[in-house]
């Protein structure tokens, strides 16, 4: 099969590889639409993710598919059906998993190789995280059952309450997608702040209050305080992995406030926090990773029930082949999303 390989930094490669065959517990997909993300950009710029790959590996963790090979003991699944399998499934057993936190299991089996005519699905993921879609759902929305379960755990985390003012800062796909939730969803107010005025206009048509192109502001923390009688947002999420954003996004809280760091930076780094402010604002700061199969199965009810237009966010279809372009594109903030279609 043709698939794409992840060497190092920005060092994509198309491939034919064997096709792959199920063990024991395990499926085969075949892929009917791969979405890109920001966290695929971000692995590929740097070339690596601490927990979820190591190159050289199969690359993609968004897809919708049809399964084609069932392995042995495979039980409550057949050929043919449609589904969508999260790129990573908890262990159910260890510390973390018995409290429910699942999205911090030392043991989370990750799942990558989504840019590729088939995937292999392994046992935990097949067992906790792969759901049969609707017929009517397309496979391109369906894809995006995964990002946008990060970001429902985001929001369940963020300590939201009616009537709260949130800024969001970043207009990428997550970002995005925290907009759509909270404004359509929750009926919250949304602040956003970007640096792409196409974004910011789909920002709006997902609810956004309010937008902001952050090229065009010399200080943002002032400019929410401004629409906040002087006080600072009730709830900021980071969308962007940017140190400096995640000072910025503090600098924009009320006294009292949650900041969710949402945004994955480079590793190692580190940011400075005003202990003052912190202690004496109690503010609450959290960092907040990843999904767990409850918030899986509830992204794809919200994307099925169609009560959000998330094909907003779809930019473009292209063919596998064009895939290293579409990154080039990405990285010049020329797409959003794109569904590849091998």
């Amino acid at each position: 099969m043709l698939a794409a390989l992840l060497y190092g930094q920005e060092d994509l490669r198309l491939e034919e590889v064997a096709d792959p065959t199920p063990a024991a517990g395990e499926v085969v997909v075949q892929v009917l639409a791969a979405t890109t993300c920001g966290t695929d950009l971000k692995v590929w710029r740097r070339g690596g993710h601490a927990k979820m790959l190591r190159p050289p590996t199969l690359f993609g963790h968004e897809a919708s598919g049809q399964i084609v090979a069932l392995g042995e003991g495979v039980t409550g699944w057949q050929v043919g059906d449609r589904v969508v399998a999260n790129n990573s499934a908890p262990c159910m057993k260890c510390f973390f998993c018995q409290r429910q936190e699942y999205s911090l299991c030392p043991n989370l089996t990750w799942n990558n190789g989504t840019f590729a005519e088939y995937l292999r699905v392994p046992s935990p993921i097949v067992q906790y995280n792969m759901l049969r879609l609707p017929d009517e759902l397309p496979d391109e929305l369906a894809s995006m059952t995964e990002p946008l379960a990060c970001v429902l755990h985001g929001v369940a985390r963020s300590n939201i309450k009616a009537g709260d003012r949130v800024v969001v800062i970043g207009d990428g796909a997550i970002g995005l997608m925290f907009v759509a939730k909270l404004a359509v969803d929750l009926s919250v107010e949304v602040l956003l702040f970007g640096g792409n005025d196409g974004r910011l206009e789909i920002g709006k048509k997902l609810g956004a209050a309010t937008t902001f192109n952050y090229h065009q502001l010399p200080d943002i923390p002032a400019v929410v305080k401004e629409l906040t009688q002087g006080w600072g947002a009730d709830v900021v999420i980071e969308a962007t992995g940017v140190p400096s954003v995640w000072e910025m996004a503090i600098a924009c809280a009320r006294p009292g406030a949650t900041v969710n760091l949402f945004g994955g930076c480079p590793r190692d780094t580190t940011i400075t926090v005003n202990t003052e402010q912190l202690h004496y604002s109690e503010l609450t700061l959290k960092g907040v990773f990843h999904n767990t199969p409850e918030f899986v199965g509830a992204a794809l009810s919200l994307i099925a029930s169609g009560k959000i237009p998330f094909e907003l966010l779809i930019s473009d279809r292209r063919p596998l082949k064009d895939l290293e372009q579409v990154f080039c594109d990405m990285k010049d903030r020329q797409v959003i999303k794109v569904a590849m279609i091998p």
